[in-house]
């Protein structure tokens, strides 16, 4: 085996960079932080792609990542299906020939994001909006039914929170759900071991150190303030800040591990 063959195996490899964002949208007050703004968030697409990158879903990051072709993709996620996706994101996503991953609330559809109780309020999208995303090609999980932290909810909770919201995207969408992202970030053991048993491929959090893995995928917020030289830092970073996962890929042998990679 030739020398550089043979160090591109011995040498570590950077761990999957996913980005995390929620609503696309002009607002005066953002005390979350959660809101990008459609100009900023155009030029954010355009950094990827003038750097040869390309955004895709976390389902076809997986994926590509299994079959070795990873190269050069980013996952998108956007958290709490707000209903800008469809009337911001989505244009420009497909413009670049893009794709993401919308975790949406499947028992708050057509409400608004409630749980934040200091920040405006924005309405999320309906089951017509969940449609429109997923016949765009846009890969469609869970964010639980009503946005509560999995690590404070009793076993029934979490139950309902992790197998129900999968089946009640399911009947929205006619599709196979493989991803789940954790309110808040928030992850334990407890937390990931319910989402395996509902049957999904994949868990995304925010920052879940020792617990990274394929049911606690880490990502890099993405906001209003993140500019090019920004973006730059945080992709450099990233491989400093993460560690890789041992168990990137899904368990083999369930109908979930199936779903994730097709």
């Amino acid at each position: 085996m030739p020398a550089p063959a043979v160090l591109r195996r011995l040498l570590p490899k950077p761990p999957l960079w996913v980005a995390m964002y929620h609503s696309i949208a002009d607002v005066p007050d953002d005390p979350y932080k959660v809101t990008v703004s459609p100009v900023r968030f155009a030029r954010q697409l355009h950094w990827l792609r003038d750097r040869g990158l390309r955004g895709v879903s976390v389902r076809e990051l997986l994926a590509a990542t299994a079959a070795g072709r990873a190269r050069g993709l980013v996952g998108l996620t956007f958290d709490d299906g707000y209903a800008d996706f469809v009337e911001s994101a989505l244009p420009l996503l497909r413009r670049h020939g893009f794709t993401a991953t919308v975790y949406v609330l499947p028992e708050r559809l057509g409400g608004d994001n409630a749980w934040d109780a200091h920040g405006p309020r924005k309405p999320l999208l309906d089951e017509d909006g969940v449609r429109r995303a997923a016949e765009a090609g846009m890969e469609i999980g869970s964010h639980g039914l009503r946005h509560v932290s999995l690590t404070e909810t009793d076993d029934e909770g979490l139950a309902a929170e992790t197998r129900r919201s999968r089946e009640l995207i399911e009947e929205i969408t006619g599709d196979p759900v493989a991803g789940f992202c954790y309110p808040y970030g928030t992850v334990d053991a407890r937390a990931m071991r319910a989402v395996r048993k509902a049957g999904y491929a994949y868990g995304c959090a925010i920052d879940p150190g020792p617990l990274s893995g394929t049911y606690a995928l880490p990502r890099v917020h993405i906001g209003e303030e993140d500019t090019s030289w920004r973006l730059t830092a945080k992709r450099v970073l990233h491989p400093l800040r993460r560690r890789r996962p041992a168990d990137l890929l899904p368990a083999q042998g369930g109908p979930a591990d199936r779903a994730v990679l097709s």
